[in-house]
């Protein structure tokens, strides 16, 4: 059954606060995909803290319009007869991360084609390489690695020359 006007001034107003209120949002097209694969995806999704939406794709270019955010085309014509979906959340890389993940696994059947991190839009090349960003609890331990490093060579060398001055 089509969609009221109300409706859909509904869903785009839905859309725009989902763009502009989450620190990122990815644009995510799907083809063939399998009721209970997309419902795994979801789950996923939904642990990581990002929600997962399908919409139509005239109603995105409207609600991306009256966002009126600076950027790249998100490239919507690179999935041409395919349906669309947005993925956002509060984790700036976690939508990114975890459509990319998926899609890894499912080339034929999802896409990502764009996306808006800090407020602009970027496209798929970009959104790809957010998605390559560690995760916060990664970026932590690697910090503090990067800190430990010269202690643990100086411990290293102090060792060895007491053991030599023995």
């Amino acid at each position: 059954m089509p969609k009221t006007r109300q409706q859909k001034e509904d869903e785009v107003s839905l859309l725009k606060g989902a763009i502009a209120d989450s620190a990122s949002a990815v644009f995510v097209a799907f083809n063939k995909m399998p009721i209970d694969e997309e419902q795994g995806l979801r789950r996923d999704l939904k642990q990581s803290g990002v929600a997962y939406r399908v919409t139509k794709k005239t109603l995105f270019n409207r609600a991306l319009s009256l966002s009126k955010m600076e950027g790249d085309d998100p490239g919507w014509d690179k999935a041409e007869g395919w349906q669309f979906a947005l993925a956002y959340g509060d984790d700036p890389v976690a939508p990114a991360k975890g459509i990319a993940k998926f899609a890894k696994d499912h080339e034929e059947q999802m896409m990502i084609i764009g996306g808006v991190y800090e407020g602009k839009v970027m496209n798929m090349s970009e959104m790809n390489e957010i998605a390559l960003i560690p995760d916060l609890q990664t970026l932590r331990g690697m910090f503090v690695n990067l800190i430990n490093s010269p202690v643990q060579g100086l411990a290293v060398v102090l060792n060895g020359i007491a053991e030599s001055k023995s």
